[in-house]
């Protein structure tokens, strides 16, 4: 605890201007591979997600709620990824990779937001499946358009109040001189080891955000895949409980890499410097992840890949045609 002194000596002080992160890594051998895989990631990203948004728009046999869904989980992705990506890029090529309070303070913002909404829409997309697979008499009664809408737009709602809260309790603190991040992005629980003020609130606000968002969003997961695979056994066919497995397989890669690498990074012993172990898992959940989600979907669904190989079938022929 600071005594009276300590806070009169900060408040002469000047309040940060930028930070500094570390990056990916000081080795300048590796430095342009990086640059190139990542750009790489990032292009293959955008563009898949945008492409398997415009299937899900355009293709008529595709117009249930789980590709609904999967629609908002896509440009999710792409602004997630967009949240990291480009700064992460630059600071591979930049001598100095400096980051201004205000961009420090965005760019967590809309980080923490898109993550969270990204994993309630993946626990919202587990509901889905729950009712599709025990409630299939009911599934259109039940996944109206209104209620899916609702659930996307409360999942928006949800993830930029947490934001809200994680964020302006962050960088309401003191921070003086020019502070170094010890990663390639600005994280709220690294940024709160930097402050000359008390963070015992702010410590106690992100922790109980984080695991009462992360416990309800699994619990939900858990208790319908739970439910799902109960009714899977009682399929007396083995071809109708392979076919409702394949309709849950996507949805659970997905589950277990995004959760698998964020519970790797965050549920250990806190520390000022991070492993190179937490940095590649934090690359797997803000770049790669994203580049994945679209080609898991779009491969292991039949009805998607069916309509993929249909509508480049379409393109060739018109663009032959043209020409």
């Amino acid at each position: 605890m600071k005594n009276t002194q300590d806070y009169k000596d900060d408040a002469n002080k000047t309040q940060v201007a930028v930070f500094i992160l570390s990056g990916l890594t000081d080795d300048d051998r590796l430095k342009t591979a990086l640059f190139i895989l990542f750009v790489f990631i990032y292009l293959v990203t955008v563009f898949s997600n945008f492409a398997l948004v415009a299937i899900f728009y355009n293709a008529s046999n595709l117009q249930n709620p789980m590709y609904y869904f999967l629609s908002y989980l896509s440009f999710v992705d792409i602004f997630y990824s967009s949240t990291i990506t480009p700064k992460m890029l630059s600071d591979l090529m930049s001598l100095e990779k400096t980051i201004s309070f205000e961009g420090c303070a965005l760019q967590f913002f809309f980080y923490a937001a898109l993550a969270s909404i990204d994993a309630l829409l993946l626990s919202t997309l587990s509901y889905d499946r729950y009712v599709a697979i025990c409630h299939p008499l009911y599934y259109v009664s039940i996944m109206t358009k209104k209620k899916c809408l609702c659930l996307v737009l409360l999942s928006i709602s949800v993830g930029i109040l947490q934001s809200s809260i994680q964020t302006g309790c962050a960088f309401s603190l003191r921070f003086y001189g020019s502070y170094q991040i010890d990663h390639f992005y600005c994280d709220a629980p690294l940024i709160l080891r930097l402050s000359y003020s008390e963070t015992s609130t702010c410590d106690i606000v992100t922790f109980f955000i984080v695991s009462s968002m992360g416990m309800g969003i699994l619990m939900t997961i858990i208790l319908s895949y739970y439910l799902v695979i109960r009714s899977i056994l009682r399929i007396p066919s083995a071809e109708g409980r392979k076919k409702a497995f394949s309709t849950c397989s996507s949805h659970l890669t997905c589950v277990v890499m995004y959760f698998g690498t964020i519970f790797f990074s965050y549920l250990h012993s806190p520390s000022s410097v991070l492993s190179i172990q937490d940095k590649v898992a934090s690359v797997f959940y803000t770049a790669v992840i994203p580049m994945l989600n679209p080609f898991i979907y779009s491969l292991r669904n039949q009805d998607v890949k069916k309509t993929i190989k249909s509508s480049v079938r379409n393109l060739l022929a018109k663009c032959i045609k043209h020409f």
